[in-house]
C-alpha cells in the first residue's frame, strides 16, 4: 500500500511502497477513505511530540471502510467507520467509569503505531469505533477527527458551557473554529480571537458574535467590553504562553478556561497568571479528545441538522501533499482544514 511516513522532522513526508497492516484479533483493517491533516501532526512532524518519532506513518483523524474484520471484532466487511483518536483498553477504572480519554493503556494510531495517512490502517480495540451516519461524507467525517470530538468534550463535558454564556476562542484553527461553531450551536455568544484577519473574517460569516483580532492591543481587555464584565468559558486552541494568558484574563470572576490548544516541546511548560486565577476564582480544566460513548450526541447534533459543520473543512487533498500542509502550520495558516481523500497520487 502507499503511505506517507516522516523519515526527517521538519522535511517533506516520504511516499512509500509498504507492507499491508495486519488485522488485530480485536479489531480491523480499514481502506482509509479520508484522513484530516491535524495541528497535532505538525507537533510530531517538528519533533516535538515526544512519542513521534522517524519512520511513523502519522494520521489519526481517519474514517474508513472495513476490509477485514478480527475473530473478536464487533464490525463486519464492508462497515463504514469513524475513530476517535484514542483507543481505550475498555476495562481499566477510568474506562468503566465513562473516562477513556484518560485510559491508562491508550493505544494512539499516527503517534505511536502506524496511522491513516496511508491507503489502510490497522484499528484495534475496534469497541471504540462508531458507526459512519448514513449520508455523512467519509471526508467531514474525517474532518471531525480529533478537533470537533475535541472541542464538543471540551464544552459539554469539561466546562459545561450553557446557552447564554459568552464564550471566547483563542485561535480559529480546525479546534477553535469548531468550538466556536458548536459554542453557537448551544446558544452561547461568541467571541473568536486570531492574528489572521481572514480567519476572523470566516469566524464572523458563520455567525459569531464578535472577533478581536489579538495582533491589534489588549486582547483580554477587549473580551470583556465586549462581553460587559468577561467571558464565562474560554478556549485555549493553541497551546502557547501568550493565548493562554489572554485565555485567563479575559474571564469574567468564577470563569472556566480550557486548555484545547496542545503544549508540548518548548511550550510544554511555561509562565501562566496565577494570581488572576486565585483572585477571580475561575476554574481551570484540561481535556483531550472524547470518550467514544460520546459520539452518538455529537453525530445526531449534526445528522438533525442542528449544526452545520461543514464550512470547517476548506480543502481535499491527495496523500503527495499531506507533507505541504504540515509545513504550512510553520505560520499563519487560511481558515479551514485539509482532508487527505486521494491516496493513490
Amino acid at each position: 500500500m502507499r503511505a506517507a511516513i516522516l523519515r526527517t522532522y521538519n522535511e517533506d513526508l516520504s511516499i512509500e511502497d509498504v507492507a499491508m497492516p495486519a488485522c488485530p484479533d480485536d479489531g480491523v483493517v480499514l481502506r482509509v477513505l479520508a484522513c484530516g491533516v491535524c495541528r497535532s501532526d505538525w507537533h510530531g512532524w517538528t519533533g516535538e511530540h515526544p512519542r513521534v518519532k522517524p519512520g511513523q506513518i502519522q494520521g489519526h483523524e481517519y474514517c474508513g471502510e472495513v476490509v477485514e474484520a478480527g475473530p473478536n471484532s464487533k464490525w463486519k466487511v464492508g462497515d463504514l467507520l469513524v475513530a476517535p483518536f484514542i483507543l481505550a483498553c475498555g476495562s481499566c477504572p477510568a474506562c468503566r467509569e465513562g473516562n477513556q480519554t484518560i485510559c491508562v493503556d491508550q493505544r494512539l494510531p499516527g503517534f505511536i503505531e502506524p496511522g491513516a495517512f496511508a491507503e489502510y490502517v490497522a484499528v484495534p480495540r475496534d469497541f471504540n469505533l462508531a458507526r459512519l451516519p448514513e449520508g455523512m461524507s467519509p471526508t467531514l467525517a474525517a474532518g471531525l477527527g480529533c478537533r470537533v470530538t475535541t472541542a464538543w468534550h471540551a464544552l459539554t463535558g469539561r466546562a459545561q458551557l450553557a446557552g447564554g454564556e459568552w464564550l471566547a476562542v483563542h485561535g480559529t484553527g480546525g479546534v477553535g473554529l469548531s468550538a466556536a461553531i458548536l459554542g453557537r450551536a448551544l446558544g452561547a455568544h461568541v467571541v473568536v480571537v486570531d492574528v489572521v484577519q481572514e480567519k476572523l473574517d470566516h469566524a464572523l460569516s458563520l455567525g459569531m458574535d464578535a472577533a478581536v483580532n489579538a495582533s491589534e492591543g489588549d486582547t483580554a481587555a477587549r473580551i470583556k467590553e465586549i462581553t460587559g464584565g468577561g467571558a464565562h468559558v474560554s478556549v485555549e486552541a493553541l497551546g502557547i504562553p501568550v493565548t493562554v494568558n489572554a485565555s485567563i484574563h479575559c474571564l469574567r470572576p468564577l470563569g472556566r478556561h480550557v486548555q484545547v490548544g496542545m503544549p508540548v516541546g518548548h511550550t510544554a511548560k511555561q509562565e501562566i497568571d496565577l494570581n488572576a486565577v486565585y483572585m477571580s476564582n475561575l476554574a481551570m480544566f484540561g481535556t483531550r479528545g472524547m470518550p467514544p460513548h460520546r459520539y452518538p450526541s455529537l453525530l445526531g447534533l449534526i445528522t438533525r441538522g442542528k449544526v452545520d459543520m461543514s464550512p470547517l473543512i476548506a480543502r481535499e487533498i491527495p496523500l503527495s501533499q499531506a507533507g505541504a500542509e504540515l509545513a504550512a502550520f510553520n505560520g499563519p495558516t487560511p481558515p479551514g482544514v485539509a482532508v487527505i481523500t486521494d491516496f493513490t497520487r
